[in-house]
């Protein structure tokens, strides 16, 4: 799969979809009146927009399966768009075409968040962006609520610079928490969690650790019986895990996104940049009994 400018050899299977009324029935406009010259025309015009941007999703020969776009960018915020063909449904091009436009949205073109809304009948649609975690927006500033003014039942959703595009459900066995986050467009996003509705114990003990030089390495230990919630709600920390499930690596960079390490894992945590902050939650008082502190006895300990 890969992402490429579209092409006129792209107007009949662009217009296949205009005319699938399974693709087309929860979309904004008369896609059944469209015709060849239609999507002709578009392609064209798309190659010298500065406005919006839209790229088609391609096979690996090349073919197309779709279009993903960025639209109405401007003050570092952009509107994102997807439409597949109905038989390049449950085949990942919708997810390849959407974790792809959003790291040319922030990495290429310095954006620092990406919105868009779906209706709530399109339960398909909404299932997906769930399914990925993208958070919902309840507060819709006024100039783009006026773009779909007399439109009722939407759902609105968005992603921020920074934010953790990862489907990986945990890390050395360790489940990957996706903080409760309510995001508003342009004014940032409020995370929260709950002891037992939210993490799989009583909060005992909250502590964080900042003020880090970049470069620097820390932990080096594992805990007995101790459970916890590990997070970066500011900067990049690389944090490498160990247990019987085997050894992995993730970065923590994305406010939104915990790690739960629930039995005895050995773990280091890498400062990727200056003043970073990891913040835990444990479930119990310090004991200083609880830590394994030496590999080898850490090693002999889960075996």
């Amino acid at each position: 799969m890969h992402l490429r400018r579209l092409e006129l050899k792209d107007a009949a299977p662009m217009l296949e979809w205009m005319h699938d009324c399974s693709v087309t029935q929860y979309m904004r406009g008369n896609f059944s009146a469209k015709t060849y010259q239609d999507a002709e025309s578009f392609i064209i015009s798309s190659w010298t927009d500065k406005d919006n941007i839209h790229l088609a999703i391609a096979t690996d020969a090349d073919g197309y399966m779709g279009t993903v776009s960025l639209k109405n960018i401007e003050n570092k915020s952009a509107e994102f768009a997807i439409t597949v063909r109905a038989d390049a449904m449950g085949h990942g091009y919708a997810w390849f075409g959407m974790e792809s436009i959003i790291n040319k949205a922030f990495h290429e073109l310095d954006l620092e968040s990406v919105y868009w809304c779906v209706s709530l009948n399109n339960q398909r649609a909404i299932r997906f962006y769930d399914k990925h975690n993208f958070h919902e927006v309840f507060d819709i500033p006024q100039h783009l609520s006026e773009r779909y003014k007399g439109i009722e039942n939407l759902k609105w959703y968005s992603v921020l610079k920074g934010d953790l595009l990862d489907t990986r459900a945990s890390v050395a066995g360790c489940r990957i928490m996706h903080i409760n986050t309510v995001p508003t467009i342009g004014s940032g996003e409020l995370s929260f969690f709950e002891e037992i509705r939210d993490i799989p114990f009583d909060i005992k003990r909250f502590y964080y650790i900042s003020k880090v030089p970049e470069g620097v390495r820390r932990g080096f230990h594992a805990h007995k019986e101790l459970k916890q919630l590990l997070f970066c709600p500011y900067g990049r920390i690389q944090l490498l895990l160990e247990n019987q499930h085997g050894r992995e690596e993730i970065e923590l960079s994305d406010p939104s996104i915990g790690v739960l390490i629930e039995e005895c894992t050995w773990r280091e945590m890498l400062w990727l940049q200056n003043d970073s902050v990891l913040c835990v939650a444990a479930s119990d008082f310090y004991k200083p009994d609880d830590y394994i502190r030496d590999y080898s006895a850490f090693k002999a300990f889960i075996n």
